[in-house]
């Protein structure tokens, strides 16, 4: 993966504050939807801080778990928080992977695919890696439209700033949505290909619960926010806040919702 997603994204800690602990909810309707056997071997491309090597342990009962990130800053929390002994981490790039061919029957990748430049490439050793009639499956946030806590921040943003519309992530990454996955899993070989959203409910404690992690510094939201000066930040700041559904007691209630894709490598490949 590009340079700047190890540099940009290199802080593990930060994630679970901002959406890691979103992207655990999420993993969790992707793998019910995925179904996939017990005992399978398991292949997690851009596995972060191990939020879905996690969740797959848990509730699929595999064989083993391998999990690749370039960012060795995620791969380190993510040895730390899943000591599974099924469990392998490795620093790796899906643009040049080096995994043996049909060598695992599930290969999926959470929240990542979007970030990989040359994502053609990178199917092409996924779908290698995997065992004719196995899986390849994939889900990203829906940048574009009910991943809420995003879309506050980046239409409040571009309404302050339009000259900076083309930093927005629903801009800047138009693979997100139902056509264009279904495309690139259509155009790299894979039979029965299916798209689907996988939707989980964000709750915020308060303002402060939803508006700290965006002070993190990562990740392209949080790192456009702490590139502002103090004055601008703090004019974004009270523009979400004045639009955010806050309850009475203060809590804010959201949707945020994920497209999932999946197709089968052709047992005649």
């Amino acid at each position: 993966m590009s340079n700047d997603r190890q540099g940009v994204w290199s802080g593990g800690e930060a994630y679970e504050p901002y959406v890691g602990r979103w992207s655990r909810l999420v993993a969790r309707q992707f793998l019910d939807w995925l179904g996939a056997p017990p005992g399978a071997a398991w292949l997690d491309c851009g596995c972060g801080t191990g939020a879905l090597t996690e969740t797959i342990l848990s509730v699929c009962s595999p064989s083993r778990v391998h999990g690749i990130d370039p960012s060795e800053g995620y791969l380190r929390v993510a040895r730390v928080k899943v000591q599974d002994p099924r469990a392998h981490f490795e620093q790796a790039d899906a643009q040049d992977l080096h995994a043996e061919a049909n060598a695992y029957d599930m290969v999926v990748s959470g929240l990542v695919l979007n970030f990989i430049p040359d994502k053609a490439r990178a199917m092409s050793h996924l779908t290698r890696a995997t065992k004719p009639g196995g899986q390849v499956a994939a889900y990203v946030w829906d940048y574009t439209g009910r991943m809420e806590l995003m879309r506050y921040f980046w239409d409040a943003a571009v309404e302050l700033k339009p000259e900076n519309r083309h930093l927005d992530e629903g801009v800047r990454f138009p693979l997100c949505q139902p056509d264009s996955l279904l495309q690139l899993f259509e155009e790299s070989g894979l039979t029965h290909v299916e798209v689907s959203p996988l939707e989980i409910s964000t709750h915020f404690q308060n303002f402060d619960d939803y508006w700290t992690p965006f002070l993190g510094g990562q990740f392209p939201a949080p790192d456009y926010a702490m590139s502002l000066s103090e004055v601008d930040r703090a004019k974004l700041r009270e523009r979400i806040r004045s639009r955010l559904p806050i309850d009475k007691d203060g809590s804010i209630k959201m949707v945020a919702r994920a497209w999932s894709v999946r197709g089968v490598v052709d047992t005649d490949a």
